[in-house]
């Protein structure tokens, strides 16, 4: 199993239609077949700039492959994640 994660902030302001319509978007990657357990997370602590993260999980590394590969994946990352996050970190678990 891979736990996939990130955490981001975008370049809209808070609370904004924008912010929304980033969000209701990133949604449409539960229609990859290979994304189990996905959340969006709103990032309360503050210790870090971050607002938001993602996490999900794949089974193993071939269905996080076909998810990386996936044309809904790289349009979100290419149409909206790319000229509207302003800064991420992007972590990958898996379990000891």
């Amino acid at each position: 199993m891979i736990r996939h994660t990130v955490v981001f902030r975008l370049k809209h302001t808070s609370g904004s239609a924008a912010e929304a319509s980033f969000l209701k978007e990133a949604m449409k990657l539960v229609a990859i077949a290979e994304v189990q357990k996905f959340e969006q997370l709103r990032q309360v602590s503050p210790k870090n700039s971050y607002s938001f993260g993602f996490s999900m999980e794949f089974a193993d590394q071939a269905e996080y492959t076909v998810y990386n590969e996936h044309p809904l994946h790289v349009a979100f990352v290419r149409d909206r994640w790319v000229p509207e996050v302003a800064e991420f970190m992007e972590i990958d678990y898996v379990p000891l």
